[in-house]
């Protein structure tokens, strides 16, 4: 039993495996959560400061034509990405961090295998996170906030993903449509920078995950030793012949030609 081991049996808070990442793709990121949300019985969080490729990511169940302007997506070349969970059609970048709790569902009694539970529980995660800054909670429809998040359940294991935009770059939300609401990406995610400082933020999502959890700093090749065989992931990256085969699909008005 190692020393982090026993102070998580004397303190009664269960093992939580710490992995920060600085510019990791995206792509990468989430094939990682996949393979530990569907593989691991241990709890994670993974934190990444930002990614070095600007992407656009979209729901297990996202229509490209419904909800991308194709034709500067395929002029830009900008990746897109369908991710193995629910969740919102969102552009990430340098200026996103991410932060991703893995769960087996025995850590966190009381929290239910529904959206809904798991987002209430992640929210007190960040209640003290964002104290005194307003308010900023994780919940659906709301005017203005500071992340988007999906949600995912296994058999023994929750996971709770949000991004939270820093320094969000205006010019790049020309590759979304408008919401169902008639108001553009800019319009309901705000800055976090304005409010607290990258490494702060960071610094106190920690803090309070400890508060919880006995934390255990842990890094890419101790993950790749202990997961061992290969995994099939359902994370992928769309083709542009998948995207050109959209675009074909939308009305003329939309885009601007290839």
């Amino acid at each position: 039993m190692t020393m982090i081991q026993q102070q998580a049996g004397k303190m009664g808070h269960p093992l939580m495996n710490l992995l920060r990442l600085n510019g990791t793709p995206i792509l990468q990121q989430l094939q990682l959560e996949e393979k530990l949300l569907r593989t691991s019985s241990d709890n994670w969080c993974i934190i990444n400061d930002g990614t070095d490729t600007p992407a656009i990511v979209m729901g297990v169940s996202g229509k490209p034509s419904q909800l991308l302007e194709i034709g500067p997506v395929l002029q830009d070349r900008v990746p897109v990405i369908r991710r193995f969970t629910g969740g919102g059609t969102v552009i990430v970048d340098s200026g996103t961090v991410f932060i991703t709790l893995i769960c087996n569902k025995d850590a966190v009694p009381g929290v239910q295998p529904y959206p809904r539970s798991i987002m209430s529980w992640s929210g007190l995660l960040y209640s003290e996170v964002f104290r005194g800054l307003g308010d900023f909670k994780l919940r659906e429809n709301v005017p203005s906030k500071p992340s988007d998040k999906s949600k995912a359940m296994e058999r023994s294991n929750l996971l709770a993903f949000s991004k939270f935009e820093l320094e969000m770059e205006e010019a790049e939300t020309v590759y979304l449509l408008l919401n169902k609401e008639g108001r553009d990406h800019t319009e309901f995610i705000c800055r976090l920078k304005e409010y607290l400082p990258r490494s702060v933020f960071i610094d106190k999502t920690v803090e309070s995950i400890e508060t919880y959890f006995s934390v255990n700093p842990t890094n890419m090749e101790a993950i790749d030793e202990s997961q061992g065989a290969e995994f099939v992931h359902s994370t992928t990256l769309l083709t542009r012949q998948e995207l050109e085969e959209a675009s074909a699909s939308q009305p003329k008005t939309i885009g601007v030609s290839v």
